[in-house]
């Protein structure tokens, strides 16, 4: 169920909003025949939800088509025009170097790049946000940047870190499908890291977009001899602070309204007449 400022929201009048079959349709339909009470402020605070899982879901699909690689840690590479990679492998963000640049060359020169599954998580909801924030906000926010799973996450971020057993998986959420009896000579196999797309469809790095069944079939063939375990999908997710972030982003639309209303009394060379 969707509630909206203490009331059951009008399921009708939200899906007119969205094509059907797309990602907030999506969202929206298994909210809303959920037994879990998804409870928001306000109709923008569930729409911003909403943008931001969409953005997620075709960031991942982008970072699926980048050329990144996959590599364990030690084998970890990045253009260096835009990041430091430090002794543990993880990736800096470079003095002087605009956050949202480097995290858009990663989309653009991804076969400069290879990490493992958990930091190309990360990455996606850097980029996300970015899409969602713009340049000018994401910047200003994220002055540094240090890519290394769930290693030192931005405030911002810390929730995707932390997996919450939840009543619903939905699109853009990060999920975890387990390898309880990974072999030992592929420790970086002893599970992966997606982002849930639909239908059954999950993004991971190293494996792309495909289902959890095959996922778990991957996995299965990397288990030491005398397995008996499956690979299995935790029932808990990460998810982004959405309510958090929804602040952020409603302060920066009315500072560019301000801004304009400023630009346009500047431009007429007065004041405006007060509102009648």
């Amino acid at each position: 169920m969707i509630v909206i400022a203490g009331s059951e929201a009008d399921m009708t009048a939200l899906e007119r909003s969205y094509p059907p079959g797309s990602t907030e349709a999506r969202v929206l339909r298994k909210m809303a025949q959920s037994e879990a009470r998804y409870s928001y402020a306000s109709a923008e605070q569930l729409r911003f939800e909403l943008l931001l899982r969409k953005q997620t879901v075709t960031v991942a699909e982008m970072l699926n088509r980048s050329g990144l690689g996959f590599e364990v840690f030690h084998k970890s590479k990045c253009n260096e025009e835009y990041w430091n990679r430090v002794p543990n492998g993880g990736f800096l963000l470079k003095a002087g170097v605009l956050a949202s640049g480097a995290i858009n060359d990663i989309f653009t020169n991804g076969r400069k790049y290879a990490t493992e599954c958990a930091t190309a998580m990360v990455i996606v909801y850097f980029k996300a946000l970015l899409n969602v924030f713009g340049t000018s906000l994401f910047n200003r926010l994220f002055r540094s940047i240090y890519l290394m799973n769930w290693h030192s996450l931005d405030p911002l971020l810390r929730e995707i870190g932390v997996p919450k057993p939840v009543t619903d998986i939905l699109p853009g959420d990060r999920a975890y499908i387990k390898n309880p009896d990974v072999d030992p000579k592929t420790p970086e196999l002893q599970g992966e890291n997606v982002i849930v797309l639909s239908d059954n469809l999950y993004y991971g790095h190293g494996v792309g977009i495909t289902t959890s069944e095959r996922i778990i079939r991957f996995l299965n063939q990397n288990r030491f001899r005398g397995a008996t375990r499956s690979a299995y999908m935790l029932d808990s997710v990460s998810r982004p602070n959405y309510k958090k972030l929804e602040e952020i982003y409603k302060s920066r639309t009315q500072e560019e309204i301000q801004e304009r209303a400023s630009g346009a009394q500047a431009r007429s060379g007065g004041t405006f007449p007060a509102t009648i």
